[in-house]
C-alpha cells in the first residue's frame, strides 16, 4: 500500500485550458499510458457546458473507454448537479464538486453565490444513487483572483456546511491561484482537521504559478495529507482565474516524495515521455516540471 496517493488531473484540469481540440483517441491514450505508469487514480474529465470548456465535449467517449479498460479509478469534475446527474447517467461512480469560497470566484465560475452552490451540491447528494463516492473540492481556499486572501474562517464555515450535507466526502482544499504559501497552507489544514476530526480523507490541489507546489505538498503532507493532485507536465490553470498557470507538476510530486523516501507508486522515468507528449499538445500551458528542466529521473530535492 502507498504511502501517499497521487490523483492525477491533467486529463481534466490540464486539458481544458488547451484550446485546439485534442483528439479523443489522443486523450485516451495518455490516460492508458498515465495508468501504466503507477497512476492509479485521475480525474480524466468534467461533465460541463460545451460552450464553457468545449475541449472536454468528449466526456461521456473518455469515460466509457476507462470504465472499460478498468486500469484506473476514474474521478469525474461537475460544476452543479445537472451535470452531475449526466455525468452519473453516463456510468460515473466518483464525482468531483467544487465550489468556490471567494463569492467573486464562485460567480465567475458557476455564475452563481457559495450559498447557491451549496444548495445545488445538497440537490446532488440528495438525488446521487447508493454507493456513489464524492470528493468535495473548496477552490479559493488560499487566495482568490479578485479577493486576495482567503479568510480561515470562510473556508472553515463552508466546509462545515458542506460536511452538513455529506459528512463522508473526501475534503480537498485548492490551491486555484498558486499564491498560497506553506506557513498558510499548514495553518489551514491544521485548524480543519482539528475543527473536523470525523473526515476520512483529506487532499491538497496546488498549483505552481509562482514556484510554491511542491512546497504547499510538502506542507500539507506534514500535517496528515495523504491524497495530492497533480498534473503531468504541470499542465493547466484555471479558465476563471486570470494569471492561474500550471498545476504542480506529477513529475515533481513524484520526484519530492521520493527522494524523502515517501512511496507513491509511480514509476517516475515512465513519466518522460508522457510530459514529452503533453507539454507538445498545440497550445499546451505547461509549467515548471523535473522533465521539462530536463533533470529527468534524477534527484532533485532533499
Amino acid at each position: 500500500m502507498t504511502a501517499v496517493q497521487i490523483v492525477e488531473v491533467g486529463p481534466r484540469d490540464g486539458f481544458q485550458n488547451i484550446g485546439p481540440f485534442i483528439p479523443t483517441e489522443t486523450k485516451i491514450a495518455v490516460i492508458r499510458d498515465l495508468a501504466a505508469a503507477g497512476l492509479k487514480r485521475m480525474e480524466i474529465t468534467s461533465f460541463v457546458s460545451p460552450r464553457a470548456i468545449p475541449q472536454l465535449t468528449d466526456a461521456g467517449e473518455v469515460l466509457a473507454d476507462v470504465l472499460a479498460q478498468g486500469h484506473v479509478v476514474p474521478q469525474v469534475l461537475v460544476p452543479n448537479a445537472r451535470y452531475g446527474l449526466k455525468a452519473i447517467t453516463a456510468g460515473a461512480e466518483f464525482l468531483s464538486y467544487v465550489i468556490s469560497v471567494s463569492e467573486s470566484h464562485s460567480r465567475s465560475n458557476v455564475r452563481a453565490t457559495p450559498d447557491e452552490a451549496l444548495a445545488d451540491y445538497a440537490r446532488l447528494v440528495a438525488e446521487a444513487p447508493d454507493g456513489l463516492r464524492l470528493r468535495f473540492n473548496l477552490a479559493t481556499a488560499f487566495h482568490c483572483p479578485f479577493e486576495g486572501v482567503t479568510p480561515a474562517n470562510a473556508v472553515l464555515d463552508l466546509l462545515e456546511r458542506a460536511l452538513e450535507i455529506c459528512p463522508d466526502a473526501e475534503i480537498c482544499l485548492c490551491d486555484t491561484t498558486g499564491r498560497g504559501e506553506p506557513a498558510q497552507v499548514a495553518e489551514l489544514f491544521r485548524a480543519a482537521m482539528a475543527r473536523f476530526p470525523s473526515v476520512s480523507a483529506w487532499a491538497m490541489h496546488a498549483h505552481d504559478t509562482y514556484g510554491h507546489g511542491t512546497a504547499n505538498v510538502r506542507a500539507a503532507y506534514d500535517q496528515g495529507v495523504r491524497v495530492f493532485d497533480s498534473a503531468i507536465g504541470g499542465l493547466g490553470g484555471c479558465p476563471y482565474a486570470p494569471g492561474a498557470s500550471g498545476n504542480v507538476a506529477t513529475e515533481d510530486v513524484v520526484s519530492l516524495f521520493r527522494d524523502c523516501g515517501v512511496e507513491t507508486g509511480v514509476d517516475l522515468a515512465a513519466l518522460a515521455p508522457i510530459a514529452a507528449l503533453v507539454q507538445a499538445l498545440p497550445g499546451a500551458n505547461c509549467g515548471r516540471s523535473v522533465i521539462a528542466a530536463g533533470e529527468g529521473a534524477a534527484p532533485v530535492r532533499a
